[in-house]
């Protein structure tokens, strides 16, 4: 029998900082749980002050060491820190294979920073799909920042950018970046290019063939353009943290001034409310019955594999079948 979970009280304890209220409501998000919805509603007053930056780029680059470097260094000027770094899930378990204690060990001790690794569960965009959801928690819980770790660059990773404020995309010399970067198409996706590893050979030609690429990149569009700056780290000496945290400073002063962190926000909350839409009508669309013969969706297909019905119309046919079904459960 699942127990009782009152979710008011456990909003007002996240609320208080008491991070085993923080773990319970995330983990009710995770587990779609039947008290979702409540928890979205208790959640809502509370949420949108958070300043959420992205961390995105290949692996190996050292994402969880400049995220922890961040992470130390805006405790340092008194922020409460929230990170969720999204990992590649257990084929067996569905788990996040990397702990987030482990990486993260400095941390581990401090209230004023809260951790916590999710599994993507094979959703193809990078992040979990309930790190929106989290992302909320996070944010009502009194984090004034929130980093998000992703998994890595690829043709669907960058959908970091649809939740971060600000996306920074890290890279580091002598890895071949130049190359995966154009071809993942993340040159739109970043607001601020962090070189880490600046220690080592090949650096400034890192550096020379992300400017060229740039200025490839660049289109002429009406309106004021941010060009994303390249700030060079050594993250695990710290060094060059600062002036990634000025950088961030300065998009985000750049964001309020031309009304783009108001429009990236709205972006943000539009791409939730559709994904959750989507996935209601995926669930309604499945109890879909035909009169007569069982479930609607099945059959259609089958005449659409048999050529004997088009794509289209039976598309037609399910959304016309999906509204005689709203009306009959009204």
């Amino acid at each position: 029998m699942t127990p009782r979970v009152d979710v008011a009280d456990l909003v007002a304890k996240a609320r208080d900082g008491q991070p085993r209220a923080v773990a319970r409501l995330i983990s009710l998000i995770e587990d779609a749980s039947p008290r979702l919805r409540e928890v979205a509603a208790a959640l809502a007053p509370f949420a949108g002050r958070a300043q959420v930056i992205g961390l995105t780029g290949p692996p190996g680059v050292g994402k969880s060491t400049s995220t922890s470097a961040l992470v130390a260094a805006l405790r340092r000027a008194g922020k409460r820190v929230g990170v969720l770094a999204v990992d590649p899930s257990s084929p067996f378990s569905g788990g996040a294979l990397l702990g987030d204690r482990i990486r993260m060990q400095e941390h581990a001790l401090d209230p004023g920073v809260y951790i916590r690794s999710m599994a993507t569960r094979g959703h193809l965009g990078g992040l979990a799909w309930a790190t929106p959801q989290a992302l909320r928690v996070l944010d009502a819980a009194g984090c004034d920042v929130v980093l998000v770790e992703t998994v890595g660059v690829g043709q669907s990773e960058v959908e970091v950018v649809s939740l971060a404020d600000t996306t920074l995309v890290l890279l580091a010399p002598g890895m071949g970046d130049g190359v995966q970067v154009a071809k993942a198409g993340i040159l739109e996706v970043a607001d601020i290019f962090v070189v880490n590893k600046a220690d080592r050979d090949g650096t400034e030609q890192t550096v020379r063939d992300l400017k060229y690429m740039i200025s490839l990149g660049r289109r002429e569009v009406p309106g004021p353009i941010w060009r994303p700056p390249i700030v060079k780290t050594v993250a695990s000496r710290g060094e060059g943290i600062d002036d990634v945290l000025a950088a961030i400073a300065e998009h985000h002063d750049w964001m309020s001034t031309h009304g783009e962190l108001e429009q990236r926000r709205q972006r943000r909350a539009e791409a939730e409310v559709e994904a959750i839409a989507v996935e209601q009508l995926r669930e309604r669309l499945g109890d879909i019955r035909d009169q007569h013969r069982g479930s609607a969706l099945p059959l259609l297909a089958k005449r659409v594999a048999a050529g004997k019905l088009d794509p289209y119309v039976a598309a037609d046919e399910l959304v016309t079948a999906l509204g005689r079904n709203g009306h009959e459960t009204h």
